[in-house]
Protein backbone atom coordinates (compact mmCIF):
# COMPACT_ATOMS: atom_id res chain seq x y z
CA UNK A 1 0.00 0.00 0.00
CA UNK A 2 1.65 2.81 -1.31
CA UNK A 3 0.85 6.78 -1.54
CA UNK A 4 -1.30 7.31 -4.54
CA UNK A 5 -2.71 3.86 -5.05
CA UNK A 6 -6.39 3.58 -6.46
CA UNK A 7 -9.56 4.17 -3.63
CA UNK A 8 -10.50 1.90 -1.66
CA UNK A 9 -12.95 1.45 0.66
CA UNK A 10 -12.03 2.45 3.76
CA UNK A 11 -14.06 4.74 6.29
CA UNK A 12 -15.69 3.90 9.09
CA UNK A 13 -14.83 1.98 12.43
CA UNK A 14 -14.76 -1.65 12.70
CA UNK A 15 -17.61 -3.65 12.53
CA UNK A 16 -17.77 -6.61 15.85
CA UNK A 17 -18.68 -9.54 15.50
CA UNK A 18 -20.40 -11.95 18.24
CA UNK A 19 -18.07 -11.07 20.99
CA UNK A 20 -20.21 -12.63 23.30
CA UNK A 21 -22.23 -15.15 21.50
CA UNK A 22 -19.05 -17.74 20.55
CA UNK A 23 -15.79 -15.69 20.86
CA UNK A 24 -13.25 -16.66 18.52
CA UNK A 25 -9.39 -16.90 20.00
CA UNK A 26 -6.18 -15.97 18.74
CA UNK A 27 -3.72 -19.26 17.23
CA UNK A 28 -0.51 -19.14 18.97
CA UNK A 29 1.03 -18.10 16.29
CA UNK A 30 -2.01 -14.63 16.11
CA UNK A 31 -0.82 -14.56 19.36
CA UNK A 32 2.95 -13.90 19.45
CA UNK A 33 2.96 -11.97 16.48
CA UNK A 34 0.44 -9.43 18.37
CA UNK A 35 2.63 -9.95 21.32
CA UNK A 36 5.60 -8.52 19.56
CA UNK A 37 3.55 -5.48 18.47
CA UNK A 38 6.53 -3.21 16.37
CA UNK A 39 8.13 -4.04 13.05
CA UNK A 40 9.93 -1.80 10.72
CA UNK A 41 8.78 -1.64 6.76
CA UNK A 42 11.78 -1.61 4.33
CA UNK A 43 10.51 -0.47 1.34
CA UNK A 44 13.49 -0.66 -1.66
CA UNK A 45 13.21 -2.14 -5.02
CA UNK A 46 13.69 -0.36 -8.73
CA UNK A 47 11.76 2.82 -7.41
CA UNK A 48 14.08 3.51 -4.88
CA UNK A 49 16.87 4.49 -7.36
CA UNK A 50 14.31 6.42 -9.77
CA UNK A 51 12.37 8.94 -7.41
CA UNK A 52 9.12 7.25 -7.96
CA UNK A 53 6.45 5.53 -5.62
CA UNK A 54 4.96 3.45 -7.84
CA UNK A 55 6.37 2.25 -11.44
CA UNK A 56 4.75 -0.07 -14.48
CA UNK A 57 7.40 -2.73 -15.00
CA UNK A 58 9.26 -0.98 -17.31
CA UNK A 59 12.19 0.87 -15.70
CA UNK A 60 15.87 -1.02 -16.50
CA UNK A 61 16.89 -2.95 -13.77
CA UNK A 62 20.43 -1.22 -14.46
CA UNK A 63 19.66 1.39 -12.14
CA UNK A 64 19.40 -0.63 -9.53
CA UNK A 65 22.83 -0.21 -8.31
CA UNK A 66 23.25 0.47 -3.94
CA UNK A 67 27.00 0.93 -4.08
CA UNK A 68 26.90 -0.13 -0.05
CA UNK A 69 24.11 -2.34 0.64
CA UNK A 70 24.10 -3.94 4.13
CA UNK A 71 21.27 -5.64 5.32
CA UNK A 72 22.59 -5.52 8.83
CA UNK A 73 22.36 -1.90 9.32
CA UNK A 74 19.20 -2.63 8.36
CA UNK A 75 18.97 -5.35 11.07
CA UNK A 76 20.87 -3.11 13.80
CA UNK A 77 18.73 -0.37 13.39
CA UNK A 78 15.47 -2.31 13.80
CA UNK A 79 16.79 -3.90 16.78
CA UNK A 80 18.50 -0.67 18.26
CA UNK A 81 14.47 1.33 17.78
CA UNK A 82 13.16 -2.42 19.75
CA UNK A 83 10.94 -3.08 16.55
CA UNK A 84 10.64 -7.46 16.46
CA UNK A 85 10.54 -8.06 13.07
CA UNK A 86 11.48 -6.51 9.68
CA UNK A 87 8.89 -6.47 6.24
CA UNK A 88 10.57 -6.55 2.92
CA UNK A 89 9.19 -5.78 -0.09
CA UNK A 90 10.68 -8.39 -2.00
CA UNK A 91 8.62 -7.56 -5.39
CA UNK A 92 6.67 -4.46 -5.64
CA UNK A 93 3.57 -3.57 -7.93
CA UNK A 94 6.08 -2.83 -10.58
CA UNK A 95 7.38 -6.68 -10.37
CA UNK A 96 11.06 -6.23 -9.85
CA UNK A 97 12.25 -9.28 -7.70
CA UNK A 98 15.22 -8.40 -5.13
CA UNK A 99 15.89 -12.31 -5.12
CA UNK A 100 17.22 -13.88 -8.15
CA UNK A 101 13.88 -15.71 -9.16
CA UNK A 102 13.71 -18.07 -11.82
CA UNK A 103 10.64 -16.38 -13.12
CA UNK A 104 11.32 -13.72 -14.90
CA UNK A 105 14.25 -11.67 -15.95
CA UNK A 106 12.94 -8.34 -14.42
CA UNK A 107 15.15 -9.05 -11.41
CA UNK A 108 18.56 -8.27 -9.62
CA UNK A 109 20.27 -10.93 -11.62
CA UNK A 110 19.70 -8.52 -14.52
CA UNK A 111 20.84 -5.35 -12.78
CA UNK A 112 25.07 -4.28 -12.22
CA UNK A 113 24.91 -4.58 -8.26
CA UNK A 114 27.27 -7.74 -7.75
CA UNK A 115 27.44 -8.15 -11.41
CA UNK A 116 24.07 -9.83 -11.80
CA UNK A 117 24.68 -12.32 -8.70
CA UNK A 118 23.23 -10.51 -5.56
CA UNK A 119 19.89 -11.82 -3.54
CA UNK A 120 18.71 -8.80 -1.31
CA UNK A 121 16.00 -10.98 0.48
CA UNK A 122 19.14 -13.71 1.36
CA UNK A 123 21.09 -10.93 2.66
CA UNK A 124 18.11 -9.88 4.75
CA UNK A 125 17.45 -13.30 5.82
CA UNK A 126 20.61 -13.92 7.22
CA UNK A 127 20.77 -10.30 9.25
CA UNK A 128 17.73 -11.16 10.55
CA UNK A 129 19.04 -14.40 12.05
CA UNK A 130 22.08 -13.20 13.38
CA UNK A 131 20.28 -10.31 14.86
CA UNK A 132 17.59 -12.49 15.83
CA UNK A 133 14.55 -10.57 14.68
CA UNK A 134 11.44 -12.00 12.14
CA UNK A 135 11.24 -11.74 8.67
CA UNK A 136 8.18 -10.81 6.58
CA UNK A 137 8.11 -10.38 2.92
CA UNK A 138 5.71 -8.38 0.64
CA UNK A 139 5.08 -9.79 -2.37
CA UNK A 140 2.78 -7.94 -4.48
CA UNK A 141 -0.04 -9.92 -6.16
CA UNK A 142 -0.19 -7.03 -8.99
CA UNK A 143 2.48 -6.86 -11.42
CA UNK A 144 3.02 -4.54 -14.07
CA UNK A 145 5.97 -6.09 -15.46
CA UNK A 146 4.59 -9.47 -16.10
CA UNK A 147 2.82 -10.19 -19.58
CA UNK A 148 1.01 -13.05 -18.49
CA UNK A 149 -0.96 -10.87 -15.51
CA UNK A 150 -3.57 -10.59 -18.68
CA UNK A 151 -3.89 -14.46 -18.40
CA UNK A 152 -5.21 -15.39 -15.25
CA UNK A 153 -4.39 -19.22 -14.96
CA UNK A 154 -0.93 -18.60 -16.20
CA UNK A 155 -0.23 -15.92 -14.25
CA UNK A 156 -1.51 -17.46 -10.99
CA UNK A 157 0.68 -20.30 -11.50
CA UNK A 158 3.65 -17.98 -12.46
CA UNK A 159 2.63 -16.41 -8.88
CA UNK A 160 2.86 -19.37 -6.91
CA UNK A 161 6.29 -20.16 -8.51
CA UNK A 162 7.28 -16.84 -7.09
CA UNK A 163 6.17 -17.32 -3.52
CA UNK A 164 7.35 -21.18 -3.28
CA UNK A 165 10.48 -19.56 -4.30
CA UNK A 166 10.53 -16.93 -1.14
CA UNK A 167 9.02 -19.55 0.87
CA UNK A 168 11.74 -22.35 0.83
CA UNK A 169 15.08 -20.33 0.18
CA UNK A 170 15.25 -18.38 3.06
CA UNK A 171 14.30 -19.57 6.12
CA UNK A 172 11.35 -19.33 8.62
CA UNK A 173 9.13 -16.02 7.80
CA UNK A 174 6.64 -14.14 10.53
CA UNK A 175 4.88 -12.44 8.12
CA UNK A 176 3.62 -12.51 4.13
CA UNK A 177 2.45 -9.30 2.68
CA UNK A 178 -0.25 -9.52 -0.07
CA UNK A 179 -0.90 -5.57 -0.98
CA UNK A 180 -4.54 -5.37 -2.27
CA UNK A 181 -3.48 -2.39 -4.49
CA UNK A 182 -4.01 -2.69 -8.48
CA UNK A 183 -6.40 -5.95 -7.64
CA UNK A 184 -9.86 -4.23 -7.52
CA UNK A 185 -12.18 -6.57 -9.39
CA UNK A 186 -9.35 -9.55 -10.19
CA UNK A 187 -9.72 -13.05 -8.63
CA UNK A 188 -6.40 -14.52 -7.97
CA UNK A 189 -5.93 -18.36 -7.02
CA UNK A 190 -5.76 -18.11 -3.21
CA UNK A 191 -6.47 -22.15 -2.29
CA UNK A 192 -3.09 -22.34 -4.33
CA UNK A 193 -1.36 -19.45 -2.82
CA UNK A 194 -2.60 -20.68 1.10
CA UNK A 195 -1.34 -24.58 -0.35
CA UNK A 196 2.24 -23.07 -0.46
CA UNK A 197 2.38 -21.53 3.19
CA UNK A 198 0.28 -24.02 4.65
CA UNK A 199 3.23 -26.65 3.81
CA UNK A 200 6.22 -24.58 3.74
CA UNK A 201 5.46 -21.29 6.14
CA UNK A 202 2.67 -22.60 8.48
CA UNK A 203 3.47 -20.12 11.02
CA UNK A 204 3.42 -16.40 8.86
CA UNK A 205 1.15 -14.14 9.73
CA UNK A 206 -0.82 -13.73 6.49
CA UNK A 207 -1.81 -10.19 5.53
CA UNK A 208 -4.61 -8.65 4.11
CA UNK A 209 -5.24 -11.23 1.42
CA UNK A 210 -6.24 -14.92 0.56
CA UNK A 211 -6.75 -16.75 3.98
CA UNK A 212 -5.56 -13.88 6.06
CA UNK A 213 -4.51 -14.17 9.91
CA UNK A 214 -4.07 -10.09 10.17
CA UNK A 215 -5.76 -7.48 8.70
CA UNK A 216 -4.91 -3.57 7.89
CA UNK A 217 -6.51 -0.92 9.95
CA UNK A 218 -7.89 0.90 7.03
CA UNK A 219 -5.87 3.64 6.77
CA UNK A 220 -2.11 4.61 6.09
CA UNK A 221 -1.67 7.12 8.98
CA UNK A 222 -0.81 4.36 11.71
CA UNK A 223 -3.67 5.23 13.74
CA UNK A 224 -6.24 2.62 15.31
CA UNK A 225 -9.54 3.50 16.77
CA UNK A 226 -10.92 2.46 20.51
CA UNK A 227 -13.27 -0.22 20.35
CA UNK A 228 -10.01 -1.90 18.54
CA UNK A 229 -11.51 -5.06 17.77
CA UNK A 230 -10.09 -8.71 16.82
CA UNK A 231 -13.12 -10.58 15.76
CA UNK A 232 -14.59 -9.29 12.41
CA UNK A 233 -15.44 -10.05 9.32
CA UNK A 234 -13.40 -11.25 6.24
CA UNK A 235 -14.12 -9.46 2.88
CA UNK A 236 -13.57 -11.18 -0.60
CA UNK A 237 -10.76 -8.68 -1.16
CA UNK A 238 -9.30 -6.47 1.83
CA UNK A 239 -9.83 -6.37 5.46
CA UNK A 240 -10.57 -2.76 5.73
CA UNK A 241 -12.64 -1.55 8.43
CA UNK A 242 -15.37 -0.31 6.25
CA UNK A 243 -17.56 -3.71 6.17
CA UNK A 244 -18.74 -1.64 2.50
CA UNK A 245 -17.36 -4.67 0.37
CA UNK A 246 -19.19 -8.19 1.15
CA UNK A 247 -18.75 -9.65 4.40
CA UNK A 248 -17.30 -13.28 4.69
CA UNK A 249 -17.36 -15.01 7.74
CA UNK A 250 -16.21 -13.85 11.20
CA UNK A 251 -12.70 -14.23 11.80
CA UNK A 252 -10.26 -13.35 14.57
CA UNK A 253 -7.92 -10.65 12.85
CA UNK A 254 -6.11 -8.64 14.67
CA UNK A 255 -5.13 -5.41 12.79
CA UNK A 256 -1.55 -4.05 11.69
CA UNK A 257 -1.24 -0.11 11.32
CA UNK A 258 1.24 0.98 8.93
CA UNK A 259 2.91 4.60 7.68
CA UNK A 260 6.36 5.74 6.26
CA UNK A 261 7.95 7.48 8.60
CA UNK A 262 8.56 10.04 6.03
CA UNK A 263 5.55 10.88 3.25
CA UNK A 264 6.71 8.12 0.83
CA UNK A 265 7.12 4.46 1.72
CA UNK A 266 10.15 4.42 -0.37
CA UNK A 267 13.26 6.83 -0.31
CA UNK A 268 12.66 9.87 -2.14
CA UNK A 269 15.85 12.52 -2.28
CA UNK A 270 12.87 15.32 -2.44
CA UNK A 271 11.24 14.72 0.79
CA UNK A 272 13.40 15.19 4.20
CA UNK A 273 11.07 17.92 5.51
CA UNK A 274 8.45 15.34 5.80
CA UNK A 275 10.26 13.50 7.87
CA UNK A 276 7.49 13.18 11.22
CA UNK A 277 8.76 14.52 14.23
CA UNK A 278 9.28 12.83 17.73
CA UNK A 279 6.24 13.89 19.17
CA UNK A 280 4.10 12.60 15.73
CA UNK A 281 5.93 9.23 15.75
CA UNK A 282 5.35 9.13 19.77
CA UNK A 283 1.17 9.94 19.21
CA UNK A 284 1.17 7.22 16.09
CA UNK A 285 2.52 4.95 18.90
CA UNK A 286 0.12 5.59 21.53
CA UNK A 287 -3.27 5.59 18.70
CA UNK A 288 -1.76 1.99 17.29
CA UNK A 289 0.36 -0.32 19.71
CA UNK A 290 -1.42 1.27 22.51
CA UNK A 291 -4.61 0.85 21.46
CA UNK A 292 -4.29 -3.01 21.36
CA UNK A 293 -2.97 -2.96 17.03
CA UNK A 294 0.62 -3.51 15.96
CA UNK A 295 2.23 -1.06 14.39
CA UNK A 296 4.84 -1.56 11.64
CA UNK A 297 6.84 2.01 10.53
CA UNK A 298 7.98 2.30 6.89
CA UNK A 299 11.67 3.30 7.40
CA UNK A 300 13.19 2.55 4.10
CA UNK A 301 16.56 2.00 2.71
CA UNK A 302 18.43 4.69 0.63
CA UNK A 303 20.17 4.75 -2.76
CA UNK A 304 23.02 3.85 -0.81
CA UNK A 305 21.75 0.55 0.74
CA UNK A 306 21.22 2.02 4.01
CA UNK A 307 19.03 3.17 6.29
CA UNK A 308 19.52 7.23 6.40
CA UNK A 309 20.81 9.07 8.55
CA UNK A 310 18.30 11.44 9.73
CA UNK A 311 15.66 8.84 9.31
CA UNK A 312 17.19 6.52 11.64
CA UNK A 313 18.32 9.16 14.43
CA UNK A 314 14.75 10.21 14.36
CA UNK A 315 13.44 6.71 14.73
CA UNK A 316 15.62 6.38 17.73
CA UNK A 317 14.78 9.27 18.85
CA UNK A 318 11.21 8.12 19.34
CA UNK A 319 12.00 4.91 20.42
CA UNK A 320 14.12 5.87 23.19
CA UNK A 321 12.00 8.38 24.33
CA UNK A 322 9.19 5.79 24.61
CA UNK A 323 11.64 3.40 26.95
CA UNK A 324 12.42 6.81 28.68
CA UNK A 325 8.45 7.04 29.65
CA UNK A 326 7.59 3.21 29.49
CA UNK A 327 10.92 1.21 30.36
CA UNK A 328 10.55 1.19 34.61
CA UNK A 329 7.23 -0.41 34.91
CA UNK A 330 6.16 -1.52 38.07
CA UNK A 331 3.70 -4.25 38.11
CA UNK A 332 0.82 -5.22 40.32
CA UNK A 333 -0.86 -8.16 41.83
CA UNK A 334 -4.60 -8.17 40.93
CA UNK A 335 -7.20 -9.66 42.96
CA UNK A 336 -10.83 -9.93 42.24
CA UNK A 337 -13.20 -7.59 45.16
CA UNK A 338 -16.91 -8.08 43.71
CA UNK A 339 -17.30 -6.83 40.71
CA UNK A 340 -13.94 -4.79 40.81
CA UNK A 341 -10.16 -5.98 40.14
CA UNK A 342 -7.99 -4.66 42.94
CA UNK A 343 -4.66 -3.72 41.23
CA UNK A 344 -1.73 -3.61 43.80
CA UNK A 345 1.90 -2.35 43.45
CA UNK A 346 2.96 -3.42 47.05
CA UNK A 347 4.13 0.02 48.14
CA UNK A 348 3.20 3.84 46.43
CA UNK A 349 4.86 4.41 43.25
CA UNK A 350 4.66 7.25 40.77
CA UNK A 351 2.68 6.79 37.94
CA UNK A 352 1.52 8.72 34.33
CA UNK A 353 1.69 5.72 32.26
CA UNK A 354 -0.47 2.36 32.29
CA UNK A 355 -1.09 -0.21 30.55
CA UNK A 356 -3.52 -3.51 30.99
CA UNK A 357 -3.16 -6.43 29.07
CA UNK A 358 -6.13 -8.53 28.83
CA UNK A 359 -6.01 -12.70 28.81
CA UNK A 360 -6.74 -13.36 25.35
CA UNK A 361 -6.54 -16.90 25.91
CA UNK A 362 -10.77 -17.10 25.45
CA UNK A 363 -10.97 -14.56 22.95
CA UNK A 364 -11.31 -10.59 23.29
CA UNK A 365 -13.85 -9.75 25.89
CA UNK A 366 -14.04 -6.92 27.45
CA UNK A 367 -15.87 -4.03 25.69
CA UNK A 368 -15.20 -1.47 28.18
CA UNK A 369 -12.86 -0.44 31.22
CA UNK A 370 -12.63 1.91 33.97
CA UNK A 371 -9.76 2.59 36.19
CA UNK A 372 -9.95 4.77 39.73
CA UNK A 373 -7.26 5.71 42.03
CA UNK A 374 -8.78 6.87 45.51
CA UNK A 375 -12.07 6.74 44.03
CA UNK A 376 -11.30 9.74 41.36
CA UNK A 377 -11.89 7.94 37.73
CA UNK A 378 -8.07 8.01 35.76
CA UNK A 379 -8.66 6.35 32.85
CA UNK A 380 -11.48 4.86 30.97
CA UNK A 381 -12.18 2.91 27.11
CA UNK A 382 -13.73 0.05 25.45
CA UNK A 383 -11.25 -2.89 24.51
CA UNK A 384 -8.18 -3.81 25.59
CA UNK A 385 -6.62 -6.45 23.90
CA UNK A 386 -2.83 -7.66 23.66
CA UNK A 387 -2.29 -4.40 25.42
CA UNK A 388 -3.62 -1.13 26.56
CA UNK A 389 -1.61 1.97 27.37
CA UNK A 390 -3.40 5.01 29.00
CA UNK A 391 -1.12 8.38 29.39
CA UNK A 392 -2.99 9.67 33.46
CA UNK A 393 -2.21 12.80 35.36
CA UNK A 394 1.13 12.22 36.92
CA UNK A 395 -0.22 10.85 41.05
CA UNK A 396 1.29 8.50 43.32
CA UNK A 397 -0.80 5.48 43.89
CA UNK A 398 -0.48 2.31 45.99
CA UNK A 399 -3.38 0.62 44.35
CA UNK A 400 -6.15 0.91 41.55
CA UNK A 401 -9.59 -0.20 41.42
CA UNK A 402 -10.60 -1.61 37.83
CA UNK A 403 -13.52 -2.38 36.61
CA UNK A 404 -14.50 -4.19 33.13
CA UNK A 405 -17.71 -4.55 31.50
CA UNK A 406 -17.94 -7.76 28.83
CA UNK A 407 -19.14 -11.37 29.33
CA UNK A 408 -15.86 -13.32 30.69
CA UNK A 409 -13.24 -10.56 30.64
CA UNK A 410 -10.36 -11.45 32.12
CA UNK A 411 -7.01 -9.01 32.66
CA UNK A 412 -3.47 -10.72 32.30
CA UNK A 413 -1.75 -8.07 33.99
CA UNK A 414 -1.66 -4.34 34.86
CA UNK A 415 1.46 -2.59 35.21
CA UNK A 416 2.51 1.51 35.67
CA UNK A 417 5.23 3.53 35.08
CA UNK A 418 6.20 7.13 35.81
CA UNK A 419 8.24 10.21 35.94
CA UNK A 420 10.61 10.23 39.29
CA UNK A 421 9.56 10.49 42.70
CA UNK A 422 8.67 13.89 43.66
CA UNK A 423 5.61 16.22 45.10
CA UNK A 424 2.27 14.70 43.79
Amino acid sequence: MTPGQPPVPRAGPARPVGLHAAPLVPTPGQLAWQEAGFGIFLHFGINTFNGVEWSDGTLDPATFLPAQLDARQWARTAVAAGAKYVVLTAKHHDGFCLWPTATTAYSVASSPWKDGAGDVVAELAEACGEAGLGLGLYLSPWDRNADRYGEPAGYDAFYVRQLTELCTRYGPLCELWFDGAGSEGRTYDWDAVMAVIDRHQPDAMVFNMGRPTIRCIGNEEGLATDPCRYVTHATDISLYDDGTTELGSAAYLPPECDVPIRADWFWQPGDPDTLKSREELLEIWYSSVGLGAGLLLGVPPDRRGLIDDADRDRLLEFTQELARRLGDPHAAVLTADGDDLLADFGRPVRVDHLELREDLTAGQRTDGHEVRAAGRLIASGHTVGVRRVHRVEPLTVRELRIRLTGTGARLASVTAAGPPSGPG
